[in-house]
C-alpha cells in the first residue's frame, strides 16, 4: 500500500510538472508573438518562417570583413539619430524567433517597430551599448533611444507597440501583465522558451536580414556600424 501510494503519487508530480512546462510554452509562444511572451489564435508554422516575402537571405558577415566597425556608442547614436523607433534584437537563425518577427510585422501595421538580428554588427554593437556581451543571443533585446529590455520585460514593451486588429491594442494586456504578473516568474517562462527554441522548431544555417524593399525601413540598415 505504502509503494503504491508513493508510484502514484510520483506519476502526479511526474504528470504536472509535464503539465506546467506545456502551459508555460503556450503561453510564451502566445506572447512571443508578443510574442512575446498576444494572443494564442495564431499558429507558427514552417511555412510562414520562409515566407516568399523574407526568401532572399544574406549570410553572417564574415570573420574576414575588411571593414572596421564604428565604437558601440557611436551606432547607438547613429541608429537613432533620424529614426525614433524601437529596434527589436532577434536571433536571426532561429526559426521561432522569425516567426514571431514574421507575426510582429504582420501585427504592427503602422510600422512603429524596426528590427535588426542579433548577430548583425548593427545588433552586437547595441547589445555592447547597453552592456550586453556582443555575442550574447540569450534573449531578445527590445531597445529604445532611453533604454534596453530583455526577456519578458522586452516582449511586453513589443506587445504594447502591437494591434493584431482594428480597435484592439494589446497595450492594456501588457500593462497588465507587466504589473499583475511577477518578473521572476515572466522570466522563467521565458527562459524555459528561449532556452529550447531550437528544439521546438529547429534554426537555420544563414541569419535573416531582409533585403526585400517591401520591409527595407523596417530592418535597420547594418552599414550603421560601419565606420
Amino acid at each position: 500500500f505504502s509503494l503504491s501510494r508513493s508510484y502514484n503519487f510520483n506519476t502526479y508530480l511526474v504528470t504536472y510538472s509535464y503539465n506546467i512546462m506545456r502551459t508555460s510554452s503556450t503561453i510564451y509562444l502566445a506572447l512571443s508573438a508578443l510574442i512575446s511572451n498576444g494572443s494564442h489564435a495564431f499558429q507558427l508554422t514552417h511555412h510562414h518562417v520562409v515566407s516568399s516575402r523574407f526568401a532572399s537571405v544574406q549570410s553572417v558577415t564574415s570573420l574576414g570583413s575588411t571593414k572596421s566597425s564604428s565604437a558601440p556608442s557611436v551606432v547607438l547614436d547613429r541608429v537613432f539619430e533620424i529614426d525614433s523607433r524601437p529596434i527589436i534584437l532577434f536571433d536571426g537563425v532561429c526559426n521561432l524567433c522569425n516567426s514571431a518577427v514574421n507575426l510582429a510585422l504582420d501585427w504592427d501595421s503602422r510600422g512603429k517597430l524596426r528590427f535588426a538580428a542579433l548577430q548583425s554588427k548593427v545588433g552586437k554593437n547595441l547589445l555592447q551599448a547597453h552592456g550586453r556581451d556582443a555575442n550574447d543571443i540569450s534573449s531578445i533585446v527590445f531597445v529604445t533611444p532611453k533604454g534596453a529590455y530583455t526577456k519578458s520585460d522586452a516582449i511586453l514593451g513589443i506587445t504594447q507597440e502591437l494591434n493584431p486588429l482594428p480597435f484592439v491594442p494589446l497595450k492594456p494586456l501588457a500593462l497588465a501583465g507587466q504589473y499583475m504578473v511577477p518578473q521572476i516568474l515572466r522570466d522563467a517562462v521565458y527562459d524555459g522558451v528561449a532556452d529550447n527554441r531550437y528544439s521546438i522548431m529547429g534554426k537555420r544555417d544563414e541569419c535573416r536580414f531582409d533585403a526585400d524593399g517591401e520591409f527595407d525601413d523596417r530592418f535597420v540598415d547594418d552599414n550603421l556600424a560601419e565606420v
